[in-house]
């Protein structure tokens, strides 16, 4: 089977300063591939990179998604190819109410598709994505983010994942600052939604091992420095737990 994502030899900087040294990466359909790393190892770059953000300046090698080379697209040409990025801390938009905010990314994804939706068939699913996830349906007559608690931000990029349908799902510590009830809900979240899309892969980025508990890596990769320095399956969340990150580099 050949890899959804590829990532050969990355080399990326920020000004003048080189955060990813030599990164490679495969992540296959279907895969949750949990990155860990200490602060500053480059993984918040890794998602920034994967996901075009200017800032991020490709030095040398290749990020390959579903075949085809994504070095020179933009992010919103990336999230048209299926990629998705989950924030660590997603922004708040006055006066824009979630529902609406839903609707406008999903045409502007799927605009003249066969998954164009008129405006009943999108309420009617993205009613049926609130019950899956077991989220009041008031919740989409918020204004996007605007006074959620930090577990409803969460919860709310896991019904973006639910509507959008990404291929690949990239989730930068969404287990930031989550009390154990709320990493609970969003990590039982995130697995409902893979369970209705089974062919969707997880990069999901963290520092811990709680969130790891819900929802079961298929790889782990621990990135240090810029580099992947150790790989291997979900037995490396345990050893790294006791262990800690120096004796594993």
């Amino acid at each position: 089977m050949s890899p959804l994502l590829l990532v050969d030899n990355l080399h990326v900087s920020v000004g003048e300063k080189e955060v990813l040294k030599g990164l490679s990466l495969q992540v296959q359909p279907g895969e949750v591939c949990a990155i860990m790393g200490p602060n500053g190892s480059g993984k918040s770059s890794l998602a920034l990179t994967l996901m075009g953000h200017p800032r991020y300046a490709v030095l040398t090698g290749s990020i390959n998604f579903l075949g085809e080379s994504v070095n020179e697209l933009s992010p919103d040409k990336r999230a048209k190819l299926g990629i998705f990025l989950g924030m660590q801390h997603p922004f708040e938009i006055e006066g824009v109410l979630y529902k609406d905010f839903l609707r406008q990314a999903y045409n502007a994804l799927y605009d003249g598709t066969p998954h164009q939706m008129r405006i009943r068939d999108f309420h009617k699913m993205l009613l049926e994505r609130l019950d899956l996830l077991h989220m009041d349906h008031a919740f989409i007559d918020r204004a996007v983010n605007v006074g959620f608690s930090g577990g409803e931000k969460k919860r709310a990029e896991m019904l973006q994942v639910a509507v959008l349908q990404p291929k690949l799902v990239i989730l930068d510590e969404i287990d930031s600052g989550l009390d154990i009830d709320a990493l609970r809900q969003v990590a039982g979240a995130l697995n409902k939604v893979r369970e209705l899309h089974p062919d969707m892969a997880v990069v999901l980025i963290t520092h811990y091992q709680r969130i790891l508990q819900y929802v079961n890596p298929t790889t782990v990769h621990l990135l240090n420095n810029g580099v992947i320095v150790k790989s291997g399956s979900a037995d490396l969340v345990a050893q790294l737990e006791q262990s800690g990150y120096a004796d594993l580099t």
